[in-house]
């Protein structure tokens, strides 16, 4: 019994580290794509991510040399950091290549909101129009946060009504609202996250899963309402979790 046991525990160790490989390995691999197509996309890719390099080995090489009189003290630091900054200029590179795409799309906020990282419980497409124009809901330490995209005559109304029916359950809870564009007033969606992590800490998270039960509650209690469509994924999606990956490295 005991035999079968270590067996099967080393057997799912195993797997385990296979998994944690496969997944390694895809994560390589989804960078590499990401860096393929954004360099046919993006000319300047390469000279500034060889200019990071250099400028970083080079600064560190001074330093060494004037201070401690042996450039080859700091030099290897200048490599290794010049490497690091240049991974996170690219990761950039590709995010704001993302969302240039996915600007002025149906859907585009909904996307970046379901990307956002962090402990923040998204509900898209809460209601919308035929047109699609959207409301969506995230509730995060903020409180509730409702986010419009489209156009924003038709947006404005469904904000304040999508607004009046949390009011009715979250208490005193604070509730935002935010509209998607580049008009006055707006928020661009590549500047959506962090303005969205810019907002105060209100509440804490038992709350957050108490307000999510309310307001799940709600729909659930008003019906779906009529089917509307969320909008394409915007070109370049594919990319986001690349720009995740390599922020998450570069942290």
């Amino acid at each position: 019994m005991a035999k079968a046991q270590d067996k099967s525990s080393k057997e799912a160790k195993q797997a385990a580290k296979a998994a944690r490989k496969a997944a390694s390995r895809e994560r390589r691999q989804q960078i590499w794509q990401a860096f393929q197509m954004q360099r046919k996309e993006d000319k300047a890719l390469i000279p500034l991510m060889v200019a990071t390099v250099l400028g970083t080995t080079l600064v560190f090489g001074l330093l060494g040399q004037f201070v401690f009189h042996n450039l080859w003290i700091t030099l290897p630091l200048g490599v290794i950091l010049g490497a690091l900054l240049a991974f996170v200029l690219f990761g950039r590179r590709v995010q704001r290549s993302v969302y240039k795409k996915a600007e002025g799309q149906p859907g585009a906020a909904g996307w970046a909101l379901s990307n956002i990282r962090g402990q923040w419980r998204v509900q898209q497409a809460v209601t919308g129009t035929s047109h699609l124009d959207a409301v969506h809901r995230v509730i995060g330490k903020p409180g509730v946060i409702l986010v419009g995209e489209g156009s924003p005559t038709r947006v404005k109304p469904l904000l304040a009504q999508e607004k009046k029916k949390a009011a009715r359950v979250v208490g005193d809870t604070p509730i935002y609202e935010i509209l998607v564009g580049d008009g006055d007033g707006q928020v661009p969606l590549s500047k959506l996250e962090r303005h969205i992590r810019k907002l105060p800490s209100n509440i804490d998270r038992k709350r957050m899963d108490a307000l999510e039960g309310r307001l799940s509650a709600l729909k659930a209690k008003g019906g779906a309402g009529a089917a509307m469509p969320k909008g394409p994924m915007p070109q370049g999606a594919k990319m986001r979790s690349v720009s995740r990956t390599t922020r998450r490295r570069g942290a």
